[in-house]
């Protein structure tokens, strides 16, 4: 029996399949190149294709400049903002854009990777792969070879026939829907950066609590041997000088767990994030590009019509009516392939749409680590907070081994 063949306008992948597609990293080159311009280079390394090759921020430019002309009707990433920079790795608030920006880099060529057309084309390969320092004219010639995916898609002048007959109604409604979700998302990952965020001022805390310990407990003063009591400060202090080592590493728990959340929960919140805002830019180019063009087409067409209409009533020159016969004709032509571009824009546009709820179950993947670094940190702080609350049970029980509360009841 021979199965029935699937709808080409169909994405038939799963999210695990998409993520095993590929894996890039990018990682930072510190060093300054250039005799008067300082640049940032990164190093991008590719599971897929093991390889590794350098990228100047410029690269990345005209990469995603060439990926929107070729895929107009897709959803392009979007690229981190370029800000002009004073001084490379200078103060911290560059350092922390630098950081961003590579972060978002790394989140736009792995959505780049794994989509199921991008991933295929000739584009991504070379700039994944190539190693030679003219990766941008590279990459300007194999787009002039390919041309836009209308040009080179199979199914781009049959796509009406894949649509179905509500296909507006479902775009709209699932438009509607993707919006939703964002927003929903967008909060999540507030919270999640303002918990990473906490974490690290805990750290910081922790940290200067145990240097004042211990600054308190290096003073070397005498202690005045009073007349009602005698001190045991001074035999306490060195003690107490000891925990700032627990604090100390209490603070890097609290620091490792921040890193955690900003990894494993912020990181993969922006990554979806990413993709659902490549989305809602898609569905402003399909109604200010192709349908605005379509519209200004049919406009054009319906003067010319009147055009014609009047010299026919009015008798003008043969050679003036004959050019407005042939503009005529070049207007319905242009028509017939905006329309065309449009059913094709629809089409990728119920693609795009299904890739976004291909990607959902990532909310799983998401809650998943973010319950694992909670339950991995509380582990990891217990501990040194259990070893502290015995060291100091030790340090100031009483006569009968007995420890006072270390809070008031």
């Amino acid at each position: 029996m021979q199965s029935v063949q699937e709808s080409p306008l169909i994405l038939s992948v799963t999210l695990a399949e998409l993520l095993k597609k590929d894996t890039v990293k990018v990682d930072l080159i510190p060093e300054k190149k250039g005799l008067f311009l300082k640049h940032v280079e990164y190093q991008v390394t590719s599971e897929r294709f093991t390889v590794s090759v350098y990228r100047r921020y410029s690269d990345f430019d005209v990469f995603h400049e060439l990926l929107l002309q070729r895929y107009a009707y897709r959803a392009v990433p979007a690229l981190p903002p370029k800000r002009a920079l004073k001084g490379v790795l200078t103060s911290m608030s560059e350092r922390e854009f630098i950081e961003g920006r590579r972060r978002a880099l790394g989140r736009f060529l792995n959505l780049v990777a794994r989509h199921p057309v991008f991933s295929e084309d000739e584009l991504v390969k070379t700039f994944l792969t190539f190693s030679g320092s003219d990766v941008q004219p590279k990459l300007r010639d194999a787009c002039k070879k390919l041309g836009d995916e209308f040009m080179t898609c199979k199914y781009a002048t049959q796509a009406k026939d894949y649509l179905p007959a509500d296909i507006q109604s479902q775009f709209s409604s699932s438009r509607e829907l993707i919006r939703n979700i964002h927003n929903s998302f967008q909060k999540l990952r507030d919270r999640a950066e303002r918990m990473a965020e906490r974490s690290k001022e805990n750290a910081t805390d922790l940290l200067m609590f145990g240097k004042e310990l211990s600054c308190l407990g290096s003073d070397e003063s005498p202690v005045p041997v009073l007349a009602s009591c005698k001190s045991p400060w001074a035999a306490l202090r060195h003690s107490v000088k000891g925990l700032s080592v627990e604090f100390s590493l209490l603070s890097e728990r609290a620091a490792q767990q921040g890193r955690r959340e900003e990894d494993d929960v912020v990181e993969k919140l922006n990554l979806f994030l990413d993709l659902l805002q490549s989305y809602r830019d898609l569905c402003e180019r399909h109604e200010k590009g192709v349908l605005h063009e379509h519209q200004r087409a049919l406009q054009k067409y319906s003067v010319m019509k009147r055009q014609m209409l009047s010299a026919t009533v009015q008798p003008k020159e043969q050679v003036s009516v004959e050019q407005l016969e042939s503009r005529i004709v070049q207007q319905e032509n242009a028509i017939q392939v905006m329309e065309l571009r449009n059913y094709f824009s629809l089409f990728c546009l119920h693609q795009e749409s299904q890739l976004i709820f291909t990607y959902l179950p990532i909310t799983s993947l998401i809650l998943g680590a973010f319950v694992d670094s909670q339950v991995l940190g509380h582990k990891d702080m217990g501990e040194v907070w259990q070893d502290l609350h015995s060291k100091l049970t030790s340090l100031f029980g009483d006569g009968n081994g007995r420890s006072p509360p270390l809070s008031p009841k």
